[in-house]
């Protein structure tokens, strides 16, 4: 099961052997924290915040989510994430909501592709 998901991500161009390194190559933890971040709050947070535009505490909902899906490996939703904490940062929230609706996608893929593999 793990290695078809494992797999799977890295198909997706997550860097898996560099998170598994991370939690000293604890299978159970990092299963645990895929889990995690594919049904965090945070996500939501930071479209409730944009869409009010507290582009403040959107900057901290995005920040807080790049930090974990870097330490993960989960690349190409960390990617996205970037594009934008990088125009919050700058005070911008110039192409911002598109950006969430592409992160609210790969976090829909991260889940269903792990549901897909574990019960």
């Amino acid at each position: 099961m793990m290695n078809k998901l494992y797999g799977e991500l890295r198909g997706w161009g997550c860097d898996v052997d560099g998170a598994l390194e991370r939690v000293i190559n604890d299978d159970e933890l990092y299963l645990a924290c895929l889990q995690s971040i594919a049904h965090d709050e945070t996500f939501f947070s930071l479209g409730d915040a944009l869409r009010a535009g507290d582009n403040e505490r959107a900057f901290d909902c995005a920040h807080t989510l790049k930090g974990v899906l870097a330490n993960l490996g989960l690349t190409p939703i960390y990617d996205i994430v970037v594009r934008i904490v990088e125009p919050l940062r700058a005070k911008s929230a110039e192409g911002v909501m598109e950006e969430y609706e592409k992160l609210l996608a790969a976090r829909e893929r991260l889940e269903k592709t792990i549901r897909k593999y574990v019960n």
